[in-house]
């Protein structure tokens, strides 16, 4: 990895060395310089993440030092891709000029529409360098740019009560990651006006504290109401693994204030249990269990069997999990729970980052995780993961935007 990095930097530099090359002396020292202090305050701010007191910080200047850092160090992994493919080239040229004449390799290297291949790559390097950077800037001002997706499924075991049953999911608040009460408010009044049967929320109500849902954002998230109510689960960032607490107590009892806080929203808070929704004669089960990872690096804290204690004795014919972590599905719903007929999850966020097109659904997470947004199928079985209503690390989206889901069972 360090040494992916140091070409990365090396190339980096060959660009923008070789774009001022041109220029008047005074032009291309300065340009030079401020690009090597960006890179060094760039390396400084990951080195010291954990001692820089990023709350305290206006917001639109952190949002875009964080957004430009970003597209900074993936615009230079953009460089080293394409720098490296012309060296390699250079080295393919340069074998076969052992094997074929001069005249033919001077053929192979000549310049089209004036401009050599070897500036064309740095040329090519440049813009892409530039656009990630100012992607990554753009992509600040989706964050609250929340989408309504809407799903129909079919189930044929679905009873015939629950047909036409509207089901709102929302993920991954994030709330201490929000810098707009506003903004949120409105993400909120568009899941209420809605007007669902059920509101399921599936994971990740904060980043590690539980005082990240203050008065306020609690008056918020309490408007969400539905006549079957509001259920909820816990994902990986809600057990506040991530931090240092000064004792195991300290973490206990921040967990449980957020659990209480679920309580104290109207949020029925399932952990790793079920409930039966009943319309007349006709059931349904909803099963909540804690976070559940197939990931090495994410907690099992989920219970299946624990979920599932006195259900398998009531035949219910139609069952809903919420389980955040997508990996669940494939690891162990599909092979060892197949009367699950539909998992909500979310965790992945889309990576806040991807393609989505008619054409092209692409996002690094994908290299992570099989699942990482929008609806799966395998036989009987369907799992949708959501791409997240929050943000977390960058405060932006770019490709992937907000989500809330909107489902229709038939």
């Amino acid at each position: 990895m360090f040494a992916i990095i140091a070409l990365a930097e090396y190339y980096a530099f060959i660009v923008v060395r070789s774009a001022t090359k041109s220029m008047p002396g005074a032009w291309r020292i300065s340009l030079l310089s401020l690009y090597l202090v960006l890179t060094v305050m760039s390396w400084l701010s990951i080195v010291l993440f954990r001692q820089l007191n990023w709350a305290s910080m206006p917001h639109l200047l952190r949002n875009v030092y964080v957004a430009f850092v970003l597209g900074f160090f993936i615009g230079k992994v953009l460089v080293l891709l394409v720098m490296l493919t012309d060296d390699i080239r250079r080295l393919v040229m340069w074998i076969a000029h052992f094997f074929i004449s001069d005249k033919h390799v001077a053929v192979n290297t000549a310049v089209t529409n004036g401009m050599s291949r070897s500036k064309f790559f740095v040329t090519l390097a440049l813009i892409l360098g530039g656009t990630s950077i100012a992607g990554f800037v753009y992509g600040v001002s989706n964050r609250y740019k929340y989408r309504v997706r809407r799903i129909k499924l079919k189930f044929d075991s679905l009873p015939s009560s629950f047909r036409g049953l509207k089901i709102i999911q929302i993920s991954d608040l994030h709330t201490g990651s929000f810098d707009n009460h506003t903004a949120v408010k409105h993400g909120i009044q568009r899941v209420i006006d809605e007007k669902a049967d059920i509101v399921f929320f599936t994971g990740d109500l904060v980043n590690n504290h539980s005082e990240e849902v203050d008065a306020r954002y609690k008056e918020i998230y309490s408007r969400i109401k539905a006549p079957l109510g509001v259920y909820s689960t816990l994902g990986n960032h809600d057990y506040g693994d991530y931090v240092q607490w000064p004792s195991a107590e300290a973490k206990r009892q921040n967990l449980l204030t957020l659990m209480k806080t679920h309580g104290e929203m109207g949020w029925q808070l399932m952990m790793n249990e079920h409930t039966i929704l009943q319309r007349g004669e006709d059931k349904i089960a909803i099963i909540g269990i804690e976070n559940w990872s197939a990931k090495a690096n994410f907690p099992k804290y989920g219970d299946m069997r624990k979920a599932y204690n006195g259900l398998s004795e009531q035949n219910i014919p139609f069952k809903i999990l919420l389980s955040h972590d997508p990996s669940h599905w494939d690891a162990q719903v599909r092979p060892e729970y197949p009367d699950v007929q539909l998992t909500l999850s979310g965790h992945t966020h889309g990576m806040q980052f991807g393609v989505e097109s008619k054409w092209l659904k692409w996002s690094p997470v994908q290299y992570m995780y099989k699942e990482w947004a929008g609806l799966y199928k395998e036989g009987q079985q369907y799992l949708y993961v959501n791409r997240g209503f929050g943000f977390l690390g960058y405060p932006g989206r770019l490709g992937v935007l907000p989500e809330i889901t909107v489902f229709e069972l038939v």
